[in-house]
């Protein structure tokens, strides 16, 4: 049997190279405690020049029963009247970091471009929330959405989900507990560069294990934040890609994009490939030259990358919401 070649090494942007190289030195965001790594975050987001979609906004307070309340955000474009399809969004930055801060800037590109208004939950963050507390959350407020949104001029019969990174796991596992439960009839899933598997042993995750942004010892410490139970990490709904085919099968239309240099790539594709296996609507893109939070980082957002799987992630959302 003929050896399979050296998997071929992936020659960035020179945003996405700039990027790794200043984030590779110690400390890294997981090295230092949570709340200064999500001041960390926050600052790298905090570029006010950035250019952003104009909206209207407002907040509610969800009352999610055993798991406490979920502080929501709701935006539309500037001046829109009607009621407007919706994009729920759920943020990723490791289940610790990240919020409608960090995440303003996509969020609002994600609805407005699509020609919706966005639903944002802010969930409760580990390490001091603990699985499953972020999943029943979000699907605590996507029950808010369904019952009480047309008060809040969304139309309920149209509604799609999308996350980045961890955001994208728990975006998968919101239209599976919606499809197992009952609930909203999401239109679809978009899942940028998602966790779907608590497996650091894959070949992308050995291949770009440092030197990439996103390192293997980071994701290890993000999941352990998150859940350290074996049992836990093999739910469902804490990774989407250990459910069966009878469980993925009438899930709604998929657009998957994942990045070269990542240790997520391979799960992202090894769902969409599940998902297709049982028989859902989906697309997989990876976007080469590029490394993890490519979408969501204020300093990667004007690479070609960035430029081409937005417009991918606004095309499918715009298309599942809208008729025309």
């Amino acid at each position: 049997m003929t050896d399979l070649p050296p998997p071929i090494t992936p020659y960035l942007e020179p945003a996405a190279k700039e990027l790794s190289e200043a984030t590779d030195p110690h400390p890294r965001i997981y090295e230092v405690p949570p709340e200064k790594g999500r001041d960390i975050l926050l600052g790298l987001q905090s570029d006010q020049s950035v250019p952003r979609p104009e909206v209207d906004e407002e907040w509610v307070d969800v009352d999610a029963g055993e798991w406490g309340t979920v502080r929501t955000r709701i935006i539309r474009p500037k001046g829109a009247t009607g009621p407007l399809p919706v994009v729920f969004y759920i943020h990723g930055a490791g289940w610790v970091f990240g919020d409608d801060k960090t995440h303003d800037r996509l969020f609002r590109e994600l609805a407005v471009g699509a020609g919706a208004a966005g639903v944002f939950p802010v969930y409760d963050r580990a390490p001091e929330a603990k699985y499953p507390t972020q999943v029943e959350q979000n699907y605590a407020v996507g029950q808010w959405v369904l019952q009480h949104g047309a008060e809040h001029g969304l139309d309920t019969s149209r509604i799609a989900v999308t996350g980045e990174s961890v955001g994208g796991c728990m975006s998968a596992v919101f239209a599976l507990m919606n499809k197992e439960r009952g609930g909203i009839d999401l239109k679809a899933q978009v899942l940028l560069y998602p966790v779907a598997d608590a497996d650091f042993d894959t070949p992308s995750y050995l291949q770009f294990a440092e030197g990439y942004y996103l390192t293997r010892d980071a994701m290890k410490w993000f999941w352990d934040a998150y859940t350290t139970d074996p049992a836990q990490r093999a739910e469902v709904h804490a990774s989407p890609l250990q459910a069966s085919l009878d469980q993925l099968r009438g899930l709604p239309t998929t657009l998957v994009i994942t990045d070269e240099a990542d240790v997520l790539r391979d799960e992202g594709e090894q769902y969409a490939n599940r998902l297709r296996e049982a028989g859902v609507d989906v697309t997989s893109v990876r976007v080469a030259g590029m490394v993890h939070d490519f979408l969501l980082l204020d300093s990667l957002r004007d690479t070609r990358a960035a430029n081409v799987a937005r417009k991918l992630a606004v095309d499918a959302l715009r298309a599942a919401l809208h008729d025309d």
